[in-house]
């Protein structure tokens, strides 16, 4: 790796390290870890929220699925911003007229405690199957940067990070730090945006590229072999796989859409952040102004992801094109699909400003799980914890509690996630937001 490209990583993980340590000063009690005090502006209830939900599956997963199946996915972050906007018009007051901590506790007002543990227990589960692929997608990112860096150092790289994001700010880290991570992330997509369409020749351009390298082609002839998609036979194929917004099925991507817009408003991480804010038109404008701005950077990820799709073969293609008898294009390979976005960077912009999209890729991820485990942690106190013992009696020892328990779901998933480094992140997060959208609902 480049020294200028290094910087850029370093320059912008200590920019981020550095507002989650320093916000970590304003934490004095567990209000102010768990929820900011209650003193947040539209600024920070969208960094907060987008803090959270923007991470590994908006970015590195939507390249990533973009590369399989090019426009279906968007819905990841399409689904995203409708699950905000009805948060927006018809749950923040209620959420916050509530007087609870967690979603859970609104549950048990209307069906008791029992429905609170149990939904408690499955919820924490789909949250922690979303930590998990930000764990993985961080792994990724390591391993690409340092190619000698083992996965089980990346994954105690990752959750030294994310423990520092989060354990020490809270609420207050997770919002100061997503404010900041929306406002790189922004000029990094939007850079890349620019540079696909200048390098591809714009939209025709990169659909021209995509159909010489795949429509009849052996490799398009060996998709099925190597990853399980459809082959693409002519332009009809190129179209209905690329062009498509339900190119896995209707069925499949109505129901993916569906899952993300209940999981947003049944996610106790983003249930924060509304009640982090001052005021119920606070919390609305932040949660409005998320809806708009997500589905923007997922339709740059599908750019990106089609733009290295266009010049780029996988391992599994190379295989796939011996094992047939066929020549091998001469391109780069693609160790996994999880390093797509990171390769676009690399190959398209300047060592240091590649460098500083790299490191906002890692914070992005590192700000998703840090995050979401603190939602998953609040609801193992909240729900769970203070319901099976009397030992957390008093507020320190609960924001102790918190912070331990934060530090454990981080070490459990990047245990776990050294054993399933190579999963598909959006798989996972569609499988995540329907678990928790299942059995927490919202008020």
């Amino acid at each position: 790796m480049e020294f200028q490209m290094g910087l850029g990583i370093v320059l912008v993980l200590a920019l981020i390290v550095g507002v989650g340590l320093w916000s970590g000063r304003r934490v004095k009690s567990k209000a102010d870890f768990l929820t900011g005090g209650g003193q947040a502006g539209p600024a920070l209830v969208c960094g907060a929220l987008m803090g959270s939900l923007v991470s590994a599956q908006s970015t590195i997963g939507s390249a990533q699925m973009a590369f399989y199946y090019g426009l279906t996915a968007w819905w990841f972050t399409l689904g995203s911003g409708l699950g905000c906007l009805l948060m927006a018009l018809g749950y923040v007051r209620a959420l916050r007229a509530s007087g609870c901590v967690t979603e859970l506790q609104v549950i048990s007002k209307e069906y008791g405690g029992a429905a609170e543990s149990v939904g408690a227990v499955l919820s924490a589960l789909g949250i922690f199957i979303t930590v998990l692929s930000q764990i993985i997608a961080c792994i990724g990112l390591f391993t690409i940067l340092f190619p000698n860096l083992s996965i089980a150092w990346a994954a105690v790289l990752t959750v030294a990070v994310m423990g520092c994001y989060v354990v020490f700010g809270g609420a207050w880290g997770a919002g100061m730090g997503g404010v900041v991570k929306v406002a790189l992330l922004y000029l990094a997509f939007m850079a890349g945006i620019v540079l696909v369409l200048r390098c591809e020749g714009g939209l025709p351009g990169l659909a021209e590229t995509l159909s010489n390298l795949l429509a009849g082609t052996p490799l398009g002839m060996v998709q099925r072999a190597a990853a399980n998609v459809p082959n693409v036979a002519d332009g009809g194929d190129l179209a209905q796989r690329f062009a498509s917004l339900t190119a896995r099925g209707l069925p499949t991507d109505m129901g993916s859409c569906l899952s993300l817009i209940v999981g947003v408003l049944s996610t106790q991480t983003y249930a924060q952040a509304v009640w982090s804010a001052k005021t119920d038109a606070a919390a609305r404008r932040g949660v409005l102004i998320s809806a708009l701005l997500i589905p923007i950077l997922g339709a740059a990820g599908i750019l990106m992801g089609l733009s290295v799709r266009a010049h780029y073969i996988t391992q599994a293609e190379a295989e796939a094109l011996a094992a047939a008898g066929q020549a091998i294009p001469d391109l780069p390979v693609l160790a996994s699909t999880l390093h797509v976005l990171p390769a676009f960077a690399m190959d398209h912009m300047p060592p240091l400003m590649a460098g500083a999209v790299l490191g906002t890729l890692l914070i992005t991820v590192i700000g998703g799980g840090a995050g979401l485990s603190l939602g998953m942690a609040t609801i193992l106190v909240e729900d769970l914890y203070r319901r099976a013992t009397k030992r957390i009696d008093t507020a320190s020892k609960e924001l102790l509690a918190t912070r331990l328990t934060i530090v454990g779901i981080l070490a459990v998933g990047a245990a776990l996630a050294v054993l399933a480094h190579d999963s598909k992140l959006n798989d996972l997060g569609f499988l995540s937001m329907g678990l928790r959208g299942r059995w927490c609902s919202p008020p």
